[in-house]
This record gives C-alpha cells, sequence and structure tokens, in this order.
C-alpha cells in the first residue's frame, strides 16, 4: 500500500467513524490537515476545538485502528489544537 492509499483509507475510516464517537461535534466539522512527516507517520491536526474528552481520544483511536499518539495544546483561551500522530504502515 502507498503512502497515498494509506493516507485515503485512513481519511475514509474518519469520516464514516468520526460521527459515531463524537456526539457533540467537537472535532467533526472542525478545521483539520494533515502533515505526512519523514515518509512514516501522518500528523492529524485538528484546530478550533472547543473542548475533548478522554473517550472520544479513544474513540478515535479506535477509528484508526492503530498505535497513535494524542497531544492536546492551546490554541487561544477559549480554543485547543488536538494532534494526533499515526504510523503510515
Amino acid at each position: 500500500m502507498t503512502t497515498t492509499d494509506a493516507i485515503t483509507e485512513l481519511q475514509r475510516r474518519l469520516a464514516d467513524g468520526l460521527a459515531k464517537i463524537d456526539p457533540h461535534h467537537r472535532l467533526l466539522g472542525r478545521p483539520v490537515t494533515y502533515r505526512v512527516i519523514d515518509g512514516k507517520m501522518l500528523e492529524i491536526t485538528y484546530r478550533d476545538v472547543a473542548g475533548i474528552a478522554d473517550a472520544e481520544v479513544l474513540g478515535w483511536k479506535r477509528i484508526v485502528g492503530q498505535d497513535c499518539s494524542c497531544s492536546i495544546s492551546p490554541q487561544t483561551a477559549e480554543r485547543i489544537v488536538v494532534r494526533f500522530v499515526v504510523p503510515l504502515k
């Protein structure tokens, strides 16, 4: 599977599954960017997120179905940035 194929498959799984695990639309519909790191990892960044619960992070990881990391950092006083890093296999 090529890097492009892996990213397309990951985007499809997120499109299909995010509505089910994100009932409050904390990630769904937020501005999202994808960035390949060293051809081996994919960084997915959600901006303008009002907040996120542990259950939503765990649900996101279940959708992806791979080991991945998540970091949360302030964007403004009211908004956070949620960043996931997923290995491309």
